[in-house]
Parts: structure tokens; sequence; C-alpha cells
């Protein structure tokens, strides 16, 4: 990924990230300062849209980033964790179970990740223009 493209795609979803987008069981704890907080799984599934790879995670941080097919590693959220926390990856996950799973309809996933992609879609056309 080129760095302006790098600079653009952060900068969306910097825009984009709300209370609204964040995970329903710490959304009381998000704010400004720290906007990348409980939005590692619909980030991760909205940057996955657009540069495939796979999603990874990490069950002790409940933590998820992109790995591309290239072996770049996306990670947009890393920051709500603080420079000197340690993430390595446990797993891959799938799509389907990150949306459509019993969990995933108690944090409301699916309603996140719909309005998340759409205002970084929204903020990346503004963005590129």
């Amino acid at each position: 990924m080129e760095s302006e493209g790098k600079k653009n795609l952060r900068e969306a979803f910097l825009k984009s990230w709300s209370r609204e987008t964040s995970y329903p069981r710490t959304k009381d704890q998000w704010n400004a300062r720290n906007p990348a907080f409980g939005q590692c799984a619909v980030t991760s599934l909205v940057v996955n849209d657009m540069y495939g790879g796979k999603i990874v995670y990490n069950t002790d941080y409940h933590h998820y980033w992109n790995v591309l097919d290239d072996g770049t590693v996306i990670d947009l959220t890393r920051e709500q964790f603080g420079k000197n926390v340690d993430i390595k990856p446990q797993g891959d996950a799938t799509r389907e179970h990150m949306l459509y799973s019993e969990a995933a309809g108690r944090a409301l996933t699916l309603q996140r990740y719909n309005l998340l992609k759409e205002r970084v879609e929204r903020n990346l056309l503004f963005l590129v223009e």
C-alpha cells in the first residue's frame, strides 16, 4: 500500500469511528482522544473488503487486524493498547463468524460494520477529491 494511500485510509477511519461503531460493552469508554478504542473487529472487516487478505486475532486482547496476501500488516486500531503492548496473532478469523455468530449478534457487529463501511467509503471519496 502506497504511503499516500495509507494516509488517506487512516484519515478516513479517524473521521468515521464513533461511539456508535465502537464495541457495545465498552462504548461508554470510547472518546475522541482514543478513537480506535473498540473499533478493531469492524475496522478489520472494512479493510478486508478493500484489500482482501486475512483477518487475524488475539483473544488475550480481543483484537483483530489484517494481513494482506503479500504479508503487509494493516492494524489501524493497534494504538488503543499503547506502545509497549506486544500483541501476536493467535489465529485467523472468518468473516462469517465475525458477522453472523451469536457473539457477533450480541456485539451488533453487522450493524456497526455497515455503518463504519458507509462512513469510510464516503470519507475516502472526500479525501481523494
